[in-house]
């Protein structure tokens, strides 16, 4: 079960922090062994109408905003000065923004719909798909939690890490982690939604 401490403090610890995105995390890798890695061919690919994403195409979109978050902050945290960890932890307004806008509401449903830029929309760029999207996102996630473990051991608020679409605008390392993992579970929670649709073809 998420934590879900964020909603209601403006302050929060480090450690609260930490084991949030771990949970989701976790859960996510759970989701995908539980609900995905069974699916045909067919249904992975199989969209609702053709401005919409398939399964395959939500994991590849994720893979790729992976791929820059990752590594940057993975360099980020083995290179900072900033190693002396501190327990509270304050968003900046930026980030606070940033994060609010993917995280899912009280009832895990999107509340509202953000325009993905061109380089990570799988239908603008169908070369983003690398055949194996869902194993690659849960390799993903697994790299994500070390990374997590890793951002304990230096001061959240002080490493700053460059966004993936301006270099020149940073978040702060606490703000980045809330942004990529509620993002994750946000494209999650859609994957799940493309599952339960009524059209959605069963195992053949």
């Amino acid at each position: 079960m998420v934590v879900n401490l964020l909603p209601i403090m403006e302050t929060l610890t480090s450690s609260q922090l930490l084991d949030e995105i771990s949970v989701i995390t976790r859960n996510n890798l759970a989701i995908i062994e539980e609900n995905f890695n069974s699916l045909t061919d067919t249904q992975r690919s199989w969209r609702k109408d053709k401005n919409s994403w398939n399964i395959n195409e939500i994991f590849a979109h994720l893979n790729e905003y992976a791929r820059y978050y990752h590594k940057t902050i993975a360099d980020k945290i083995k290179t900072t000065r900033y190693r002396e960890p501190r327990e509270a932890f304050i968003s900046s307004p930026l980030g606070r923004s940033a994060w609010k806008s993917m995280k899912l509401g009280n009832a895990q449903n999107v509340k509202r719909r953000m325009k993905t830029p061109r380089l990570y929309n799988p239908l603008i760029h169908p070369e983003l798909l690398d055949g194996k999207d869902l194993q690659t996102f849960s390799e993903g996630q697994k790299l994500l939690l070390q990374i997590i473990q890793d951002a304990s051991q230096v001061n959240l608020r002080r490493v700053r890490i460059p966004i993936s679409i301006s270099k020149i605008i940073r978040l702060r390392l606490g703000d980045a982690l809330l942004f990529v993992v509620y993002h994750n579970e946000r494209h999650v929670q859609q994957a799940l939604n493309v599952l339960k649709h009524e059209r959605f073809p069963s195992h053949t």
